[in-house]
């Protein structure tokens, strides 16, 4: 069919890695999805519940949906200070990777809906909405079914020429546009993932529970960390790529190509002291179009002050923590106090210093 063919030249044109189509039979997947929100792994994550079958069944979330295609970009950012050298500095912030840059959501939004206005150029007026994390979306089921990866171990999708490192996004159509055939797993026996996340979050090969997450615990969990979990967080302050970074499929990873993933306001070497005698005025001004901006004020400083918690006993670790002590926020004290006990004990495993 003509169009699906221009479709793969307009994607790459956009700026699009690679352009898929699936159907919208997702039996197996609700299945899976109802048994994971049954077993309450989603945590405070209620949106994953809210919206009924919608998340599983495309035309009930838009009616008259016959396809959906699906499509990746990639994010690494091939100019960041490497992620393991970051996470082995206990005194610099760990942020994920896919945050370094600008948010997104936007950026991949207008890319689709070009995408869209080209389509319709060609094959007229026709029905359909652009989605990108802005929905009850099924996206990775939905990617594997269009042929672009799989779903692997630790749950994120997987292409064999690209690793994991990209976005995906959506258009729900009404255009029967042919399907491409799903990909099939390539995981083979490698388990890498699993130990190599930090608090165990990963229970089974595909079975996230999002309790457990570092990504979850940082940037979805609204209130106080649990103290079970806060050693394990290290320096990460936003989110966790432990999974991925062992993943071998991503010596086939590809940097990203567009501007707004590159990295800003030097997020990939930042200082956990720097980042936590920010303002909020400079907290909204710097973060303002990042992804990081969702999760405020508050919750920066409290992922900060965790990994402070973390981070080696010395004098300006200290003193950055006692200055906010008395902060404002009842968050921020409960998560302060506790670094600096970790601090006090640390200390006290030191012994005396001697001149």
């Amino acid at each position: 069919m003509l169009l699906r063919a221009r479709l793969d030249d307009y994607a790459r044109e956009l700026g699009f890695s690679a352009v898929g189509v699936a159907d919208i039979v997702l039996t197996e997947d609700e299945q899976a999805l109802q048994e994971w929100l049954a077993a309450g792994m989603h945590g405070e994550m209620d949106y994953m519940s809210r919206h009924g079958a919608k998340r599983s069944r495309p035309a009930e979330l838009l009616p008259g949906t016959l396809r959906v295609i699906s499509v990746r970009m990639d994010y690494w950012p091939g100019e960041a200070q490497p992620a393991n050298d970051v996470l082995a500095n206990k005194e610099q912030a760990y942020v994920s990777r896919y945050a370094l840059g600008r948010d997104y959501h936007k950026t991949l939004r207008q890319g689709l809906q070009k995408l869209a206005a080209r389509l319709a150029a060609d094959a007229g007026p026709f029905g359909h909405r652009v989605f990108v994390d802005s929905a009850p979306v099924l996206e990775k089921p939905l990617a594997r079914n269009a042929g672009l990866g799989w779903i692997g171990k630790h749950t994120n999708l997987i292409a064999r020429d690209a690793g994991s490192w990209f976005f995906l996004g959506e258009i729900y159509t009404d255009l029967p546009l042919p399907v491409d055939e799903p990909a099939g797993a390539h995981c083979g026996s490698c388990t890498a993932c699993i130990p190599a996340c930090p608090t165990g979050a990963i229970v089974a090969p595909g079975k996230l529970d999002a309790r457990r997450c570092i990504s979850y615990l940082t940037i979805e969990l609204q209130g106080s960390i649990p103290e079970e979990f806060r050693s394990a967080l290290g320096n990460r302050i936003y989110g966790c790529d432990d999974c991925q970074l062992v993943c071998p499929w991503n010596k086939f990873a590809r940097a990203a190509t567009h501007p707004d993933f590159k990295v800003r306001h030097r997020l990939d070497s930042a200082t956990l002291v720097e980042l936590f005698g920010w303002t909020a005025a400079e907290f909204a001004a710097r973060m303002a179009g990042s992804a990081i901006h969702r999760i405020g004020y508050e919750r920066w400083l409290r992922n900060i002050a965790v990994a402070l918690g973390n981070a080696p006993n010395k004098p300006g670790i200290l003193a950055a923590l006692s200055a906010r002590a008395d902060d404002a926020s009842e968050l921020v004290r409960e998560h302060v106090a506790w670094a600096l006990r970790q601090q006090q004990r640390a200390a006290a495993a030191q012994g005396p210093t001697t001149v």
